[in-house]
């Protein structure tokens, strides 16, 4: 555990400057961990700001058409997060009085929260003395114990947030789960980790023995899936015809009509016909 203490102080010094940071509450953090999943900070922070105008707090976002909660969402992707949000923030305004839970059990029952999500929450803006372990946490952590397990794999998650437990300072998890993301993002970054900034070098097993940049050890790629596909622009008395999506890949969303060609389509042409057939009758 010596290394968490060095960690904590240069994360004191360090740290990032965060508009969900400097004015923090349950439903900010929120927001701010839930729009961070699979995004990058400086892409999140306009998105950021532009939520809480028009959502600033819980009731708000219930109270909101889902689709305007699409649109504003519009750019960030995986959008079944803001469905989520919405889903989950009509939850607590109906049935929790507009207040969150402050345990990470509780927060697992809402809809778009997993384990990461509702350990982060509960540390952060309620101080929980829990753990939680994100993508910049997992390289931290394959990095200072030289992990040799693949990223994602059962026993390397069991490891790492094992770890991450072990490690935890009792009553700075807020801090302390903050400075391992902070750190992952600003030092031990995917690539060309800056090790002579890093404070907790010392005790890095993978740069004591120069594989730093060979961890984490990744899973083997899937092959990437070849489509081909068709859409229609359909014109009526000026207007132009849109249909949603249903659920699953971007779910909710609004598309010109078409689909995927199959083997038994003999051309584009045809595709469009039977994807328009059999999505809108017509």
């Amino acid at each position: 555990m010596a290394w968490a203490a060095d960690l904590l102080q240069w994360y004191h010094s360090s740290a990032r400057d965060l508009p969900w940071r400097s004015d923090l509450t349950p439903y900010r953090t929120w927001i701010s961990e839930i729009m961070l999943q699979q995004t990058q900070v400086d892409t999140v922070l306009p998105y950021f700001e532009r939520w809480m105008a028009r959502f600033p707090n819980i009731a708000a976002l219930a109270e909101a058409d889902e689709q305007d909660v699409l649109n504003l969402w519009e750019g960030l992707g995986y959008y079944s997060r803001a469905r989520n949000l919405h889903k989950a923030a009509r939850i607590v305004h109906a049935e929790l009085d507009d207040k969150l839970p402050n345990t990470p059990e509780a927060l697992e029952k809402l809809p778009g929260i997993g384990a990461y999500t509702a350990a982060a929450i509960a540390s952060i803006a309620f101080g929980k003395n829990v753990a939680t372990v994100d993508g910049n946490i997992r390289r931290v952590f394959s990095r200072i114990y030289n992990l040799t397990e693949p990223l994602r794999s059962p026993e390397s998650e069991r490891m790492i947030w094992t770890l991450a437990e072990e490690n935890l300072p009792n009553g700075e998890a807020s801090a302390y789960n903050q400075a391992l993301m902070d750190l992952g993002a600003m030092i031990c970054t995917p690539k060309s980790p800056n090790c002579d900034h890093c404070p907790i070098q010392a005790d890095c097993q993978a740069r004591a023995l120069g594989v730093q940049e060979e961890r984490p050890v990744k899973p083997p790629r899937k092959k990437t899936p070849h489509l081909t596909v068709t859409a229609a622009i359909i014109r009526r008395d000026g207007r132009v015809l849109l249909s949603k999506r249903p659920a699953g890949l971007l779910g909710g969303l609004w598309e010109f009509p078409g689909g995927t060609k199959e083997k038994s389509d003999p051309d584009l042409p045809a595709c469009l016909q039977r994807e328009i057939r059999a999505g809108l009758g017509v």
